[in-house]
């Protein structure tokens, strides 16, 4: 399979799922910024500020060039010529009974015959709603079920280990799926994509449904700066432990769509600590890996 026909296949997911956020918003609308890299390649960076989602970012790109040493070593590859695909989406709500959402899939591949698809889907709430969180991972198995009854457990406490903030000892949400490397060492290019399709496809129902369930939900102050710490965490974890912020930044990325995964509006309250039995310390208590929502 060419890398063309991955590419192709990417950058029509960005477009569906654009199309379909924009529904659910009602008033907001995407703008792009297409952009090239030094290096190699580009892409099609699409943020959306609207009613119900404050700051949106969807992204897509085909990068390639000289692959750094660092990264190479970190990857325990050989210096060499790469090339990168794929879509990347974080939504931040405007509600704190909203929760925030990311997904990522993506293609790589180096020298003549070394490729790998990997991505996830995780989500984060402010408020942990244990119907939303078993309707999530549900979802999520049903999508892995159909490839492998292996991949869901597996990827799930992949996901766990992944998205856990490691200075707070808290996870960063109620995780969902993580995978990397699948089909390493290459061999079924084709059951690696079809399953990296499915979890791209999964993203705009899963949303929707929970959208749904949840956005009329009344809120107060209280709720706002909730979300406002809640979203620290996030900013915390994407700026010290995620590996894709940093692959972006040390291959000379475009910043602006590295980090488009940051909210715009955050907060940070000197040890704080949420009164005992509030919902907030409800949901503190469920950010802990190892939880089975189905």
């Amino acid at each position: 399979m060419d890398r063309s026909v991955i590419t192709h296949w990417f950058k029509g997911l960005q477009d569906e799922i654009c199309q379909g956020l924009e529904q659910l918003d009602e008033v907001g609308k995407f703008q792009e910024d297409a952009w090239e890299r030094p290096g190699g390649g580009g892409g099609r960076t699409r943020i959306l500020e609207g009613k119900h989602i404050e700051k949106g970012g969807v992204n897509f790109s085909a990068v390639e060039g000289k692959l750094p040493l660092n990264i190479a070593k970190s990857l325990e590859l050989d210096e060499a010529d790469f090339f990168a695909t794929g879509v990347s989406i974080v939504l931040h709500p405007s509600s704190p009974m909203l929760p925030i959402i990311h997904m990522n899939v993506r293609y790589f591949e180096t020298g003549e015959n070394t490729w790998w698809f990997g991505g996830g889907i995780d989500l984060t709430p402010h408020y942990v709603d244990k119907e939303d969180a078993k309707y999530f991972h549900n979802m999520l198995k049903t999508t892995c079920d159909k490839h492998d009854p292996d991949f869901y457990p597996e990827y799930k406490t992949w996901a766990d280990d992944y998205f856990y903030i490691k200075h707070r000892k808290e996870t960063r949400g109620i995780g969902g799926i993580f995978f990397d490397k699948l089909g390493l060492p290459s061999k079924d290019k084709n059951s690696s994509f079809e399953f990296t399709k499915d979890v791209g496809k999964s993203f705009l129902p899963i949303y929707t449904q929970i959208f749904k369930r949840n956005f009329e939900k009344p809120y107060s102050k209280k709720e706002k700066e909730w979300q406002m710490i809640r979203r620290g965490r996030y900013v915390e974890f994407n700026l010290v432990w995620d590996r894709g912020t940093k692959f972006g930044l040390e291959t000379d990325g475009r910043t602006e769509s590295i980090l488009m995964s940051l909210p715009k509006e955050v907060n940070w309250l000197y040890n704080h600590i949420p009164a005992v039995g509030s919902e907030e310390s409800k949901t503190q208590a469920l950010l802990v890996k190892g939880i089975n929502w189905v």
